[in-house]
Parts: structure tokens; sequence; C-alpha cells
């Protein structure tokens, strides 16, 4: 099997190759089409999804595939590559920076290798279990803040929380933390590994929009995990954060829970 390190360096170039390509489309004229959930495709997206697969396909030709616009290639190989091309679809269409490039690399069915380019801003954050991340070829971590009254709050659209039954939660914690803005999507999760903001909770994840943040959080030094305190990519949502506030997060979903279900 290719070594980590190897997955890392292609993953990070890849990512880059697709990027780019997003930026012939940005600020730009283009066709916005919904797709059966309501949520915004553009061509940019499945272009540059298919540029990726395309490399993947050249350099490891074994490898499984799993993207947001094309579906699954090879899904029993041991080592899958998670695409989604344009995080953030959102923000690209209103020619809003923050949207990212996404590849996560899932070695037997666990979270492995993360990047999160943001192609619009030259940003990106890279990181292979046990290797670290870096943000911009240089070591980064979360921001040590240890009480929730100090604490800066992202979030993507404040209507999924009411979508998903969440509005207590989020009310909750605007309530506790200092400072809440909606730079969201996987650049919030970015955010939190380098140290820019403190939380970033996403109600409702696919599979990829989470594979590439729980290893790019985790070696940064911090957490993703579900409202549960589950380290996955599997649940649906996921929050960042640090260690030390992740213990409070966890007692107020917790609390929330009991009194639902109360």
């Amino acid at each position: 099997m290719t070594d980590l390190k190897t997955l890392v360096q292609a993953a990070e170039d890849i990512a880059k190759i697709g990027g780019a390509h997003t930026l012939k489309y940005f600020k730009k004229d283009f066709e916005v089409i919904s797709k059966a959930d309501d949520s915004p495709v553009t061509i940019a997206d499945r272009e540059t999804e298919m540029i990726i697969r395309e490399e993947i396909e050249k350099r490891f030709p074994t490898h499984g595939i799993i993207g947001e616009e094309y579906g699954i290639t090879r899904p029993d190989a041991e080592v899958q590559w998670v695409l989604d091309p344009i995080d953030g679809t959102k923000s690209f269409i209103h020619g809003v920076p923050f949207y990212t490039t996404l590849i996560g690399i899932m070695i037997k069915k666990e979270p492995m290798v993360g990047v999160i380019n943001a192609p619009a801003l030259d940003e990106c954050c890279v990181a292979g279990i046990g290797m670290g991340a870096y943000f911009n070829g240089k070591a980064c971590s979360v921001r040590e803040t240890k009480k929730m009254s100090e604490a800066t709050l992202l979030v993507t659209e404040i209507k999924r929380f009411q979508d998903v039954g969440k509005e207590e939660e989020f009310q909750d914690l605007m309530q506790k933390t200092k400072l809440h803005r909606t730079w969201g999507d996987a650049y919030g999760h970015m955010m939190v590994a380098i140290g820019r903001a403190d939380i970033m909770f996403d109600p409702v994840l696919n599979l990829w929009d989470a594979a590439a943040l729980l290893p790019v959080v985790k070696e940064a030094g911090g957490v993703f995990s579900d409202v549960h305190g589950v380290e996955t990519i599997h649940s649906g949502n996921g929050y960042s954060t640090n260690p030390y506030l992740h213990s409070e997060l966890k007692k107020l979903f917790e609390h929330h829970r009991t009194i639902k279900t109360a």
C-alpha cells in the first residue's frame, strides 16, 4: 500500500489542481442548478470533481473514490478518496471566497488524510494522522481557549439548526460564547485548526463534507466529533474545537438531549 506521506503530498497537489480550476468560474457568470435536496450545484463543481478524479485515477488506479457529484468508484478498495470539489457552493456562487476544495482519504474506513484548500484565498491546510497539521507549509494548532465565555463560535447557516431541531442548542451556544460569526462550511473548521476561532459546529454533514475535517483538526491538536462526543465522520453532524472546550460542549449537548427526552 502507498505510504501515508505520499498520500498526503498527492492529496495536497490534487486539491490545489482542483481548486485552481474553480477560479476559472469564481466571480463569473454561470448556470446554477438545484439538486434533488434543493442544494445548488454548478458546472464548476462538476468539472472540478472530474478533474480531481482523473488525477487520482492516473496516480492511484486501484484506489476507490467517493465524490459528492459522481458517486462511488471501487467501493471495496482499501484506500478511499472522499471528494467535495466545492464545499460552500453558496459562498462560491455569491463571489465570497470562503469556499474550499476538500479531499479526505480513508484507509480501511478510517480517516487518515485531510486537505482543506481555499483557492480564492490561497490558503491550504493539510494533515496526515501522526504527521501533524500544516497551514501553507507551516505547522498549525488550535487555540488553547479554556472558557466558553471567551470562545469564538462559527456556524454555516442559522436555519439549519431549525431544520434539524437543534435551535435550542444553537441559542445556548450563542449565549455561552463571546462571539458568533457565520464563516462556515469547511472553512470554519479550518479556522479552528489554525487558531483563528474556537468552535465550528455543523448540525448537518455528509461524508464528503466531514472526511477531510477530522484529520486536519485532530492533527492540529483539536477534536472533531459528533454531538455525542464521538470522534467520527459518519454521524451526519460534527463540530471542531479544542480539548478544553470539547468537554464543555459534550455536557451542553447531553443536557439538551436529556431535556428533549424527559
